[in-house]
């Protein structure tokens, strides 16, 4: 089985609802694929959850979102409400999420 992990670092709307479709579209296809929201990008869950966003909910609800960047989310001064929407904040990696830790799962890396 092919396993994907999507690295969404850019804050673009646009970007993101593409990282959203791509990630569903390999999930619909049989291929593991799962969202880290990092970078710039944590600011857009806010937005996601209040919008209500349907590709964002349709990826919660699969559970095709890893989590939410922790230290990018306190330097972008939104940990507070990343922190309860529901989703895991990954740190493993100085505060960010590891790639390096992915890879060890079988993931291959996107960045967008």
């Amino acid at each position: 089985m092919n396993k994907f992990v999507i690295f969404a670092f850019n804050g673009e709307l646009m970007c993101f609802l593409h990282v959203l479709l791509n990630a569903l579209d390999m999930d619909s296809k049989g291929m593991e694929s799962k969202i880290v929201i990092e970078g710039q990008a944590v600011k857009l869950v806010q937005e996601m959850e209040e919008g209500r966003n349907p590709l964002y909910l349709k990826a919660r609800e699969k559970g095709i979102i890893a989590g939410i960047c922790k230290a990018c989310s306190a330097k972008l001064g939104v940990l507070e409400y990343n922190q309860n929407v529901g989703l895991p904040m990954l740190d493993d990696m100085s505060g960010h999420p590891s790639m390096a830790a992915f890879i060890a799962q079988g993931y291959q890396i996107i960045t967008l």
